[in-house]
């Protein structure tokens, strides 16, 4: 037979090693983490009320995060400053404090209200962290006796001390993961702001047609189609839908169609189970999965195969797939923006791509212009790229020459928006003064064919040639600045005015042109 000392040691014993198995888990949840421990204790310790304090953050109020045998009207009232009652007292020494009967304590205010005059005998223990204490454990046992209570509140500090690391481990977790999501909630916020409509550049009509089609289909859950050639900024008008929609703070998913291989772009759409093929090493969530709540973005959605059209038809009607390898259906609650600079009704006419899923995605077309077709945006264009390129590279560009004006505008843009971009880079790059000129920009530029500024003639020009045309340009950007005065555009050249003369003379320049 055991004594009964010799039972309560094992009953003990039991209830460290369950609480050490339970704080082992890792869990993040604090509430829940108490609950559980307290439950545990309930069980074990044969005590009729138990609480557990927490220290607010950055202050020196206890807050009950858990308990039993306790209302949760009861719970709500358990709060104590740094030095108020039992607890408080316990919290502000870090000692632990036992009371055989709590009718006979003055210190003990019974805050919660659950006592009703019962003989009670309290145990309250600090729970400690780098020395600080950083909550309370307590209980309310049956009418026990002073060294059974003394034997309990040594037993209390036992767990008191388990819980501690785990306290401190899960409040890390929780700041670190607080701070991840304020972070990326500052990020979706800054991508809401650089995406918003108001910063695609632009002005003329067409441009102007493309804002208001983006917010009348941005608030709807409407697929959306967008067409125009490379370069245009197909994926900006995709992002500005997104970040004026309610899915905002979902995630953009972004997949161009034409870079996957055939044999992977299933995979990459829809997933794959561990041992779905030789490189499956384990399993893989697709696109489609990642995009759930928020929205994804096909680019170059004609250059998908008639196999995976059929399936990702399934996936505009149906919203379901199965990865790669598996049985299981997933539903996702994914919106659907595709772009393509593909005519896809020959494409339909040539049986190249389904008509059905033509239609499907066809729901809201969206017309992007080449810049070919938008020549009054080309020099706000240049002059977004000027100032972004000019702050990336430490370069203070004032202005764009005349003559590279008139190479910008009389050039075709084969790549739009984007060769413009790439062109005004290079410009800036290669630029020596606070000016872009002529002979900064790409040599594609410069043919006379194209832009009939003559800058370089077409098949290349001779040393002479090229020095003239140098020169022009500087003789004319002097006579801007200097509103056509000979006399003042030398002083700017740090040259003489009979030398400036004789050049405008020679090179057929005229200075009331720029009066």
């Amino acid at each position: 037979m055991f004594s009964s000392n010799e039972r309560s040691s094992e009953r003990e014993l039991e209830t460290l090693y369950r609480i050490s198995r339970l704080a082992a888990t890792g869990t993040d949840n604090i509430s829940k983490f108490f609950e559980e421990t307290l439950d545990i204790m309930s069980q074990e310790l044969e005590a009729v009320k138990g609480a557990l304090t927490l220290r607010s953050q950055d202050s020196d109020i206890f807050v009950i995060e858990a308990s039993f045998g306790i209302t949760a009207a009861e719970k709500k009232r358990g709060r104590y400053k740094l030095g108020e009652g039992v607890t408080g007292q316990v919290a502000k020494t870090g000692k632990s404090w036992v009371i055989p009967d709590i009718s006979k304590e003055p210190n003990f205010l019974n805050k919660t209200g659950s006592r009703k005059g019962d003989k009670i005998a309290f145990i309250c223990v600090p729970i400690t962290h780098a020395g600080r204490v950083i909550g309370t454990i307590s209980i309310d046992l049956p009418g026990d006796s002073s060294d059974q209570s003394h034997r309990r509140a040594g037993f209390l500090g036992l767990i008191a001390n388990i819980l501690a690391e785990s306290i401190a481990n899960i409040r890390d977790r929780m700041h670190e993961r607080e701070s991840l999501m304020e972070e990326n909630r500052l990020l979706r916020r800054q991508l809401g702001d650089k995406f918003n409509v108001s910063n695609i550049i632009g002005n003329c009509g067409s441009m102007r047609q493309v804002y208001e089609q983006i917010a009348q289909v941005a608030p709807s859950t409407a697929t959306a189609l967008i067409r125009g050639e490379s370069g245009t900024g197909k994926e900006l008008v995709a992002r500005a839908i997104h970040y004026g929609s309610d899915r905002k703070d979902g995630a953009f998913i972004c997949v161009n169609c034409a870079a996957l291989p055939e044999n992977l772009i299933e995979s990459e759409l829809f997933g794959h189970e561990k041992g779905a093929f030789t490189s499956a090493i384990k399993q893989r969530k697709g696109r489609f999965e990642l995009a759930d709540g928020g929205t994804i973005f096909l680019d170059e959605i004609g250059e998908l195969s008639p196999l995976i059209q059929a399936k990702f038809l399934r996936v505009l009607q149906e919203q379901s797939f199965e990865r790669v390898g598996g049985d299981e259906t997933i539903r996702v609650n994914a919106r659907i923006i595709a772009a393509t600079n593909r005519d896809l009704e020959k494409a339909m006419r040539e049986g190249l791509f389904r008509e059905d899923l033509y239609y499907r995605l066809n729901v809201f077309p969206i017309h992007l212009p080449p810049l070919r077709e938008r020549k009054s945006d080309i020099i706000l264009l240049a002059d977004f790229f000027l100032r972004e390129y000019g702050v990336k590279y430490g370069k203070n560009i004032k202005r764009i020459s005349s003559s590279a004006i008139n190479m910008m505008m009389s050039y075709h843009w084969p790549g739009n928006v984007r060769e413009l971009e790439n062109c005004v880079e290079r410009a800036v790059l290669t630029t020596a003064d606070d000016v872009v000129h002529g002979y900064s920009l790409p040599p594609s530029l410069q043919t006379s064919e194209l832009t009939h500024t003559e800058l370089i003639p077409e098949g290349g020009a001779d040393f002479k040639t090229m020095v003239e045309s140098y020169e022009k340009e500087l003789i004319i950007d002097a006579l801007k600045k200097n509103n056509g005065v000979a006399a003042a555009a030398a002083k700017y050249l740090n040259t003489t005015k009979r030398v400036i003369s004789y050049k405008i003379s020679n090179l057929g320049i005229s200075p009331n042109t720029y009066k």
